[in-house]
C-alpha cells in the first residue's frame, strides 16, 4: 500500500494538483492489481488552509505524523508562501524521501523550495524556464542538471514548472504502477488533446466500459 502525503499550505495554486489528486484518490482508471493509496493531507498544524482558489482545506495530519518509506509519496504542491520558515520541516521530510529512494513530487514554488536547500544541485529537475530559479536562489548551482521541459523524472523525484501539472501527474502515477502502461498513454493523450479518439481508447483499457465522469 501507498501512502499519498499531500502537503497543503497558504495560496496553494489549485491547479497543479488537481490531475494528480483526483487520479489518485479516486482510483477510477487503477489497474485490476493496483496497490491500495492511503491519500492524506499534511500541514504543520491543524487549521484551516486557505488556496489561491478560495478553497478551505482541513489537513488531515501534522508534519511528524509523515511515515517516511519507500512505499510513501510526498506532494509539494506550488504557493506563494513557500519563504515562510515554517515549511523547513516539511523540506527536511522531502530530503529525508529523496534520501531513502521514497518519491518527492514538487511543483513550481515547491521547486524553488527544494532549489533553496540545494536538493537540485546534482539531480536532474526542471522548473518555470531556465533562469527561473536563479531568480530566487542565489545559491542556486544546479544549471548543468535543468531540464528545459514542463516536468521532469529523474527516479525518485518528479519535478514541475506551473504549467506541467498533467505531464507531472503522468509521471507520478508512472512511478507509482498503479495504471496499466496503455491506459496511462491514452488518459495523457486525452487529457493534453481533448481527442475523442483518446478517450475511447481509454476505455478500452478499463475492465468496465462505463465511463466514468
Amino acid at each position: 500500500m501507498f501512502t499519498i502525503y499531500v502537503y497543503v499550505l497558504d495560496t496553494l495554486a489549485d491547479w497543479e494538483l488537481g490531475y494528480v489528486t483526483s487520479e489518485l484518490h479516486s482510483g477510477r482508471f487503477f489497474k485490476k492489481d493496483a496497490p491500495r493509496i492511503s491519500f492524506k493531507t499534511v500541514s504543520v498544524s491543524k487549521e484551516p488552509i486557505k488556496t489561491m482558489g478560495g478553497l478551505t482545506i482541513v489537513p488531515d495530519c501534522l508534519i511528524n505524523d509523515i511515515i517516511v518509506s519507500e512505499t510513501n509519496v510526498l506532494l509539494l504542491p506550488g504557493a506563494d508562501t513557500w519563504n515562510d520558515q515554517k515549511h523547513a520541516a516539511i523540506l527536511e521530510k522531502a530530503s529525508e524521501f529523496l534520501a531513502i529512494g521514497a518519491a518527492v513530487g514538487a511543483i513550481c514554488g515547491a521547486v524553488t523550495a527544494l532549489a533553496g536547500l540545494g536538493l537540485l544541485d546534482q539531480r536532474p529537475h526542471t522548473s518555470n524556464g531556465p533562469g527561473f530559479l536563479e531568480m530566487f536562489c542565489p545559491d542556486y548551482k544546479g544549471q548543468d542538471f535543468y531540464i528545459d521541459k514542463p516536468s521532469a523524472a529523474d527516479n525518485n523525484l518528479i519535478t514541475a514548472g506551473s504549467t506541467g501539472a498533467l505531464l507531472w501527474a503522468k509521471q507520478i502515477i508512472e512511478h507509482l504502477g498503479v495504471f496499466r502502461a496503455d491506459t496511462l498513454e491514452s488518459w495523457y493523450a486525452y487529457f493534453s488533446t481533448g481527442k475523442s479518439e483518446h478517450f475511447f481508447a481509454l476505455m478500452q483499457t478499463l475492465p468496465s466500459c462505463d465511463a466514468p465522469v
